[in-house]
């Protein structure tokens, strides 16, 4: 999870000012958006209360209703706005136009959070999946489409590391995509249900084995 997203955890994306807010739609908007994360975040997306979500924005119920014009409606901007945008700049902005793609996952993975309030609450993608995708096509597919960017951009990184001598020339690009992003989300998945951060740091130093088992032999730096 992006440092950006655990500020949006701890409501510290920006500071809050006192008394009433000035008339500004956007930063309203901005505010419902990020209240909405952290109520979710917290209690799921079914039982997320929107007069929480008010009080956390500080904003009335017409406001809401004015932005979005249905709790689904906000739960959709939540994955396209935040957590899209989030898993784009974790996993997808730092592989364009780098010189070694493996290199550049290692960095990636490493700089995964460990901190208590992650660990406890998981990972938001993989919660919302799990709970809304069953229930919902409209969640179900914005999801999807996060997954299949991710999986895409990752693929399409190896393959440029091939074509270079970065990465081995057996490798199948999609699957080996696919195969980080089960072991980051199950590593997560297995740290949230023990509540151990240790679970993850494990995770992390095993996922990082693994990748760097993905350069030509001869390259395998270690450390």
């Amino acid at each position: 999870m992006l440092p950006g997203t655990i500020n949006l955890l701890a409501g510290r994306s920006r500071p809050r000012r006192s008394g009433p807010a000035p008339r500004d739609p956007q930063r309203t908007r901005e505010r419902l958006l990020e209240a909405a994360f952290r109520e979710v975040y917290r209690s799921g997306f079914q039982s997320a209360g929107l007069d929480a979500i008010l009080a956390g924005a500080g904003v009335t119920k017409g406001a809401l209703y004015h932005h979005f014009g249905s709790k689904e409606a906000l739960g959709y901007a939540i994955v396209e706005e935040i957590i899209a945008p989030d898993n784009r700049g974790q996993w997808l902005i730092p592989l364009e136009n780098c010189v070694d793609p493996i290199e550049t996952l290692i960095g990636t993975v490493q700089e995964l959070s460990v901190q208590p309030e992650v660990v406890r609450g998981g990972c938001p993608l993989i919660n919302l999946a799990q709970e809304m995708s069953p229930l919902d096509a409209g969640f179900r597919q914005r999801l999807a489409t996060i997954i299949r960017n991710w999986q895409d951009g990752v693929a399409a990184a190896l393959l440029d590391g091939q074509k270079h001598g970065k990465v081995r020339r057996d490798l199948d690009p999609a699957q080996a995509a696919g195969f980080l992003i089960a072991m980051v989300e199950g590593y997560g998945a297995l740290a949230k249900n023990a509540q151990e951060a240790k679970v993850m740091e494990e995770g992390i130093r095993n996922i990082v084995e693994w990748l760097r088992s993905l350069r030509p032999p001869g390259n395998r730096k270690r450390g």
